[in-house]
């Protein structure tokens, strides 16, 4: 399929969509990675809460805020609280592949781009909790936080023992907030709204709820930002203009358009 699409805002000529059945499957495929991925690094129960003490005391000697306080604020509302499990529960997946379905029909090499980025952290992601299991804060006593979504629901998560679904030891790096601050930093380079800037809401509502219901540290953020970064600086995204063979209408292919990104990081 290399059906036209529009030009990005400040772009010129035309840049043909990856091949759909293609991009299905790979997307597909990196939602798939993330969820088994994971179930193979189950277990190491002992391990994951031995780190866990470690990362809350760390982030007592780096004086970083406790986590305890966006809690608290959380639960003045019993409303709000469920709200935040809800976001947390339902929010993550669709808004990710919403932002790539937006990318791949009206900004096709920023799409290639993003997907690339994404593809990249979720696959480093997933050496962690083979490295380093860790439980999250909400399943350490010592951190005095409530398990909201069992408490208050809903919850994804059904008991570590049983639960086959999840690896309730992966908490570092959380993709939750890894994710949210992709899909900003991919929007706002793929548009050119002066109020493209408030898609970094996404992240910082997304980083409140993980940390309020418990479920991450602060450094489950930090490193998942870390690993973004260094991703970002891996893959350069595209030029808002495209080369001479992308000019006066010209068609490119995928194989030319992935050229074409590589060409731009180059320069």
């Amino acid at each position: 399929m290399n059906a036209r699409t529009e030009p990005a805002e400040g772009e010129t000529g035309a840049i043909a969509r990856p091949p759909v059945v293609r991009e299905l499957l790979l997307v597909a495929g990196l939602f798939l990675v993330y969820k088994f991925g994971r179930q193979l690094a189950t277990g190491h129960t002992g391990e994951a809460l031995h780190n866990a003490r470690r990362v809350w005391d760390l982030e007592r000697t780096l004086r970083l805020p406790g986590e305890g306080a966006v809690q608290s604020a959380l639960l003045h509302s019993d409303t709000l609280v469920h709200i935040a499990n809800t976001y947390y529960a339902t929010v993550h997946f669709p808004a990710t592949l919403a932002f790539l379905v937006w990318l791949y029909l009206r900004r096709p090499a920023h799409y290639v781009w993003a997907r690339r980025v994404l593809a990249v952290v979720t696959s480093a992601a997933l050496v962690l909790p083979f490295v380093f299991p860790l439980a999250p804060p909400r399943m350490l006593a010592a951190t005095g936080l409530v398990d909201t979504a069992h408490v208050y629901g809903p919850s994804v998560y059904g008991p570590p023992s049983s639960d086959h679904l999840s690896n309730q030891f992966a908490a570092m790096p959380s993709l939750h907030f890894g994710w949210a601050l992709m899909v900003a930093i991919g929007l706002i380079a793929a548009t050119r709204s002066r109020w493209r800037w408030l898609w970094l809401l996404h992240p910082l509502v997304t980083l409140l709820v993980i940390v309020g219901t418990a479920n991450h540290y602060w450094l489950d953020a930090i490193v998942a930002t870390a690993m973004l970064g260094a991703a970002l600086a891996l893959i350069h995204r595209p030029h808002r203009t495209v080369s001479t063979a992308g000019r006066a209408g010209e068609r490119l292919t995928p194989v030319a358009e992935d050229a074409n990104v590589l060409v731009g990081a180059g320069r």
